[in-house]
């Protein structure tokens, strides 16, 4: 064996051993990811959205409504603050509605649904009548209740259809009947169609479509085959097609999708461009708040169905993408409600009500920015219209009852507890010690325990 120069053998070194790889660290974006990944996948996540989603876009839209409408108010020689003030009565009793529609049982919601349907055609029939119903631009789809107060039935007619056609395909369902066509068709399709008659008597095309998407959605839920649907589409867009085109206002209409100017003749696009003035001179934070320039007259029914150019113009890109993202979070929640559920009634109605306000937003957005016609409908909670508002909120409602009757969400809910007024122990092991809540209560009822007087 050689030897080390101090005489004394080499000593070996000790085997190595394989290396342990030890956790694998992720980036903080990675991080930040499957938080919100977690948080994305909580119980009550939909619940949240809904409820949170819809307060802020009611809320943003009483403060664009105000700042819109005051020029118009002013015009018309009313106060400045009237069109706010009769949104603001509009809201509070649709909080009203939302409230007690999240607290009913979807068994009453079931029951609610043939008469709503019938109070709704009843009025929608009424509008009709001579000394009854009034016209408004155009279309005879409104009612006087006194004074400056008025109620527009065809508003009423989409929370009708959705909770008629949903109990209707859940009970067909329920029979196992939805196999067979002329089942998932009749009644829902005539009984779609007696809505879109009244509808369409008063000259009101963009409540029509709305209707028709409801439709189309409920079918769609339903599983209806693609031959079955194509053929429902096309007689859908047939009737839309005779419509348009015996209509001068809706040609004039089609014909300003992308208009960059005013036009001479019938079609002057005045609304469209000057719509799309208003979004190009809002930069990416807008003028400020009140600051509009359209609004002076320049872009009619700024407070209505153009309020989202109004918005965009004093709010600039920063609040059009928001009003975006609260709607796509809207959106996103009914469709998980929708789809999260075993109730059928609950599928059916919550995609419905999905289905109702996204196209409703879409088309309303899709004509302010020129890619759609203007179709005279307003953006859901957000412009002025009590009419309007009344049963979106009730709509709203019906998705909150359904977010919070999932099995998940009602374990999550069943296991808070109030923050105040009661005394929460520590589980074993937890380390925590219960909080002294109503001391004097607890000594005297220890001291009877024991026998002390």
């Amino acid at each position: 064996m050689p030897s080390s120069r101090t005489g004394r053998p080499p000593v070996q070194g000790a085997a190595r051993r394989p290396a342990v790889p030890g956790p694998r660290r992720h980036s903080p974006v990675q991080r930040l990811y499957a938080r919100a990944r977690k948080a994305w996948d909580r119980p009550l996540t939909a619940y949240y959205l809904i409820l949170g989603g819809s307060v802020l876009i009611t809320v943003l839209g009483l403060v664009m409504v105000y700042s819109a409408s005051q020029v118009t108010a002013l015009q018309m020689s009313l106060p400045g603050s009237y069109f706010f003030r009769k949104q603001l009565l509009a809201a509070v009793l649709g909080g009203i509605l939302l409230f007690v529609a999240s607290r009913m049982p979807v068994k009453l919601h079931r029951a609610l649904a043939y008469p709503i349907l019938i109070a709704a055609v009843f009025l929608m029939a009424l509008v009709q009548v001579p000394g009854i119903g009034m016209s408004v631009n155009g279309n005879q789809n409104w009612i006087s209740l006194g004074g400056s107060f008025q109620i527009q039935p065809s508003e009423f007619g989409k929370l009708a259809l959705v909770l008629w056609g949903a109990d209707l395909i859940a009970r067909k369902q329920e029979k196992k009947l939805l196999t067979q066509w002329k089942h998932m068709l009749v009644p829902l399709v005539p009984g779609t169609f007696l809505l879109l008659g009244l509808i369409m008597l008063g000259g009101d095309m963009g409540t029509a479509i709305i209707l028709t998407a409801i439709l189309f959605g409920l079918l769609w839920l339903a599983g209806a085959p693609t031959r079955l649907f194509v053929g429902v589409l096309q007689i859908a867009v047939l009737i839309g097609f005779v419509l348009i085109k015996t209509s001068p206002n809706r040609m004039a209409r089609l014909a300003c999708i992308g208009a960059t100017e005013p036009k001479a003749g019938a079609a002057d696009c005045w609304q469209a461009v000057h719509g799309i003035y208003a979004l190009a001179s809002g930069g990416l934070f807008g003028s400020g708040l009140g600051a509009s320039v359209e609004k002076w007259g320049q872009l009619p029914e700024a407070h209505t169905d153009f309020i989202f150019a109004v918005t965009g113009e004093e709010l600039g890109l920063a609040g059009t993408l928001s009003v975006l993202a609260l709607f796509a979070a809207l959106g996103y929640a009914g469709i998980r409600v929708a789809g999260r559920t075993e109730d059928p009634f609950v599928r059916y109605a919550a995609g419905g009500v999905t289905t109702w306000i996204t196209a409703q937003a879409v088309i309303n957005i899709g004509a302010v920015l020129g890619l759609l016609p203007i179709a005279g409908v307003p953006l859901p909670l957000f412009s002025y219209g009590g009419s309007a508002l009344l049963p979106t909120m009730f709509a709203i409602g019906l998705l909150i009852a359904f977010a919070r009757d999932e099995p998940a969400a009602r374990a999550a809910l069943a296991m808070r507890q109030p923050r105040f007024g009661r005394k929460r122990a520590g589980g074993p092991g937890s380390g925590r010690k219960p909080r002294r809540w109503n001391t004097m209560r607890r000594r005297a009822s220890v001291a009877r325990s024991s026998g002390e007087r």
